[in-house]
């Protein structure tokens, strides 16, 4: 699949147009503003399938969760995984927003898999968080789910509510955002990108990961999301950390995540993962200074 394809395979054209008629509303209506404070920071992560980008948004929201921060983790890929590497017991019990259909119609208009019909282009979205999302350990969990089905297209009514609460997550929220995305940015459009305080791109050292993250740099630059960071996973030693340099020349990197079988043991153990590996723990918490100074906001971890 090419990145084109996966760059408009989730909502598509028609929903970027949506978030320029959310931005457009009149002063004082959902989606116009969104907050500048000091507690609030949107994160989003990609990268290439598989490089760990639930890891890092599991260990950022923990953090960001132990700081004193309020926190919703999203999980918007559609191999959702970030309830089970945050500790959630029974993630599949979980039912994400996209299979909510009585929802879907009651705020869209429409119900999914009607063709046809009248759309609701601002549904109310507000109350969602609270609603719909799952607690744990200070972080709020909200599942997106899986929208495009067979025949239906990208802009459906499960998309449209999708697109809206992501827009009010990320425009006016004042609390810290941490959007776990699949390879790409679909979920993001030029309504929604200048609340995004940075945009981090994971990569491995591997050749594939690295094209992935030079065509994830390219499509955000072209929406405007100038925000970018990297950071290394999987990393085994000072040759890995130096391949990734050479070859991502002018990017911004906040850090790098060793490799650590001790991970993959505790997953497969059903053990939490935040106290598997210190130097992993450790690693993140520098990744996690680095974003505070980078934005130019001081850790209140003590």
């Amino acid at each position: 699949m090419t990145f084109k394809s996966s760059y408009d395979k989730l909502w598509g054209a028609n929903l970027i147009n949506l978030a320029f008629q959310i931005r457009a509303l009149p002063s004082g209506s959902p989606g116009y503003n969104y907050i500048e404070s000091k507690n609030r920071m949107k994160i989003a992560i990609s990268g290439k399938g598989g490089v760990g980008k639930t890891l890092l948004a599991a260990f950022l929201s923990q953090i960001f969760a132990e700081s004193g921060y309020s926190v919703i983790a999203i999980d918007a890929d559609p191999d959702a995984n970030l309830a089970a590497t945050l500790g959630f017991p029974h993630p599949e019990a979980i039912t994400p927003i996209s299979e909510l259909a009585d929802l879907i119609e009651e705020r869209v208009g429409v119900r999914p898999g009607r063709s046809g019909g009248l759309f609701k282009l601002n549904p109310r979205v507000d109350d969602l968080p609270e609603d719909h999302s799952v607690k744990l350990d200070g972080i709020k969990l909200m599942v997106m789910g899986r929208i495009k089905r067979g025949g239906t297209g990208c802009y459906c009514p499960e998309g449209a509510l999708l697109q809206a609460l992501l827009s009010h997550l990320l425009l006016e929220r004042d609390e810290v955002v941490i959007l776990d995305m699949e390879a790409g940015i679909e979920h993001l459009s030029r309504g929604t990108t200048k609340a995004v305080d940075r945009l981090i791109i994971v990569v491995e050292p591997g050749r594939r990961s690295l094209e992935t993250a030079q065509t994830i740099s390219k499509l955000a630059r072209d929406i405007g999301l100038k925000n970018l960071a990297i950071v290394g996973n999987k990393i085994q030693s000072e040759r890995d950390r130096e391949f990734i340099i050479s070859n991502l020349p002018g990017m911004e990197i906040l850090g790098f995540l060793p490799y650590d079988p001790a991970i993959t043991e505790a997953d497969l153990a059903n053990r939490s993962l935040f106290t598997a590996s210190p130097r992993i723990t450790e690693e993140a918490r520098h990744i996690y200074d680095n974003l505070m100074s980078a934005t130019g906001q001081t850790s209140i971890r003590g």
